[in-house]
């Protein structure tokens, strides 16, 4: 028997091959080849879904579109001197698919483990949208990312953001202002900054390297005056406070502080009523400040000399009113003496003399009565009183019945004191040249003369003995107004202010202090009034910002008289 097959005579047509080509072997080879392309195209739809997860963008929702890169840019701002007060920085932002969560309650548990600041109702009332996009934190540190991250929760994913940072913190919080969660200027320069079209930068419409826009303010400054502030509201029991140093030959805001001030990095604070721009926008009754502007309009409009004198032995009677001296010389006092005694009889007579025209003439050329113009958008119109009888005239004269704020109080005295150019204030870097492009003529170089004469007498002589600094020629003028409330006002609710210039021979510089409700303590005999309490408060600002401000000490400057700032006019 045989078992085996007799070879082929033709093996070359059929070979091993052969034995591969009946039909039923061919249809096997093919659907083994559909069953190998079917998984390869499985896999590849799993792995495009995995970088899905991964790299899912969201799209625009609500008119909103998102970026995962910036979503805005927004220039530097830097002090005077070059340093970073604000800028952008990087940072991660949560956000859910809740279409995409295999297990709502599981990813609830594990992110209120990972950050228990948000809260089970919160992320179930945002995993339970129907939506494909909604934020759960934004702006969050590397570490609680990287916590995130590791859980490896579907439906979970980052974009990177710009946060605004402050680095200044509070020091120039008022000035810089801050932006809110998706990088919009709210306040301050960086709202002004919006309002010109150089501030929020959004996609398709931003640089890649905006600008850094310099300030013309300078943060040690501003660090000096808050530190003394703050001091000052301890010592004196004060609700709150405010200053701010101008260059009078620029216009430009060296330094602001108002406080109590606010973290921008928690803005919620500054919606606080007691935290508001005291100096641009809290508008007050300046009290005896205000007699410096009186004189000056006298002097300027020839209505009264230096030695021309005033009845001030008895107070002046208005209907049931009176209005009399807080320290009565009961004597004839001329116009240096009333400056210098604070006379409220002798500042109404000189106003009445000059007559109500005249009076409002003066105040508005000034710029007294208008609102002031600056980049902050906080600011205040003035507090006008309507009628403005003879009345008003005279208790004006005297800082009350007219609100002004500090800063309209510093640009007006910058004008006394640097040869009688009113310039506008700013609060961006701004060149001399550039500043008598905004310089305005309102008082003659003598009158200005005069009152830098003045107000060198009245710290060496006056009520503001208290605000001299050893080296510095510091001049200036106090005044302590009552508020007014609910049922006139009220002596045992002061606001106390100062206004000071220095060097007082060539000024570059006015400082104007504010106490707001200051008590009185040991030291000052339970006076609580300006010449014990803002007068020194400004002495501290001037010792510690002068040599910041390259002002340098004159040994002679302690004992030299007032006289020879007239003897050098004549």
């Amino acid at each position: 028997m045989r078992f085996l097959a007799r070879p082929s005579s033709k093996p070359s047509d059929r070979g091993i091959r052969g034995y591969f080509d009946d039909p039923l072997d061919v249809a096997t080879r093919r659907r083994l080849k559909i069953v190998g392309w079917a998984f390869i195209a499985g896999f590849a739809l799993i792995a495009a879904r995995l970088v899905d997860f991964a790299e899912f963008t969201p799209p625009p929702e609500a008119g909103r579109q998102y970026s995962a890169v910036v979503p805005h840019a927004r220039p530097d701002l830097l002090d005077r001197n070059g340093t970073i007060v604000a800028t952008d920085i990087k940072v991660a932002s949560m956000y859910a698919d809740p279409r995409r969560i295999l297990d709502i309650g599981d990813t609830i548990d594990q992110l209120n483990i990972a950050l228990p600041e948000l809260s089970r109702s919160f992320l179930r009332e945002r995993l339970s949208r129907e939506r494909d996009f909604v934020w759960l934190k934004r702006g969050m540190t590397p570490r609680a990312q990287a916590k995130i991250h590791n859980l490896g929760l579907p439906g979970i994913g980052f974009i990177d953001e710009l946060r605004r940072i402050y680095p200044a913190g509070r020091a120039l919080a008022h000035v810089v202002g801050y932006v809110n969660v998706d990088n919009q200027g709210q306040a301050g320069m960086e709202k002004y900054l919006d309002e010109l079209g150089i501030g929020a930068r959004f996609p398709g419409a931003r640089t890649a390297d905006p600008s850094p826009v310099t300030l013309s303010v300078d943060l040690r400054v501003s660090h000096a005056m808050r530190d003394e502030l703050i001091a000052a509201m301890e010592k004196f029991s004060a609700k709150a406070a405010g200053a701010v140093v101008l260059d009078v030959e620029t216009g430009e805001v060296l330094g602001l502080s108002s406080l109590p001030d606010y973290d921008p990095h928690n803005p919620k604070e500054s919606l606080e009523p007691d935290r508001i721009n005291r100096i641009s926008k809290g508008v007050f009754e300046f009290g005896s400040t205000f007699k410096a502007f009186t004189v000056a309009m006298a002097l300027d409009e020839h209505v009264a000399t230096l030695s021309t004198s005033y009845d001030a032995r008895t107070p002046i009677r208005v209907g049931r009113q009176s209005i009399g001296d807080y320290h009565a010389k009961k004597s004839y006092l001329t116009l240096q003496e009333i400056f210098v005694y604070s006379s409220n009889i002798g500042a109404a007579k000189m106003a009445l003399d000059a007559g109500i025209e005249t009076h409002q003439a003066f105040l508005r050329r000034i710029g007294m009565l208008d609102r002031i113009a600056t980049e902050l958008p906080e600011t205040s119109d003035p507090l006008i009183p309507e009628p403005w009888r003879p009345v008003s005239t005279m208790t004006i004269a005297f800082g009350h019945g007219l609100g002004v704020t500090p800063l309209h109080a510093a640009t007006a005295a910058a004008a006394l004191v640097n040869g009688g150019h009113l310039i506008a204030p700013t609060f961006l870097k701004r060149s001399r040249a550039e500043a008598e492009l905004y310089a305005k003529q309102v008082i003659s170089a003598d009158t200005s003369a005069k009152m830098r004469y003045l107000m060198r007498l009245n710290v060496l002589e006056g009520t503001a003995r208290k605000a001299a600094v050893a080296g510095y020629r510091v001049g200036g003028k106090t005044g302590t107004a009552e508020k007014a409330g609910p049922r006139g006002y009220d002596s045992n609710k002061l606001l106390t202010t100062f206004i000071a210039t220095f060097p007082v021979d060539s000024p570059r510089y006015v400082v104007v202090v504010l106490l707001d409700e200051p008590k009185g303590i040991k030291e000052t005999h339970g006076y609580a009034t300006s010449g014990w309490n803002a007068a020194p408060t400004v002495a501290g600002i001037i010792g510690r910002i002068a040599p910041m401000l390259g002002v340098v000490p004159d040994d002679q400057a302690d004992g030299q008289a007032a006289d020879f700032l007239l003897a050098a006019t004549n």
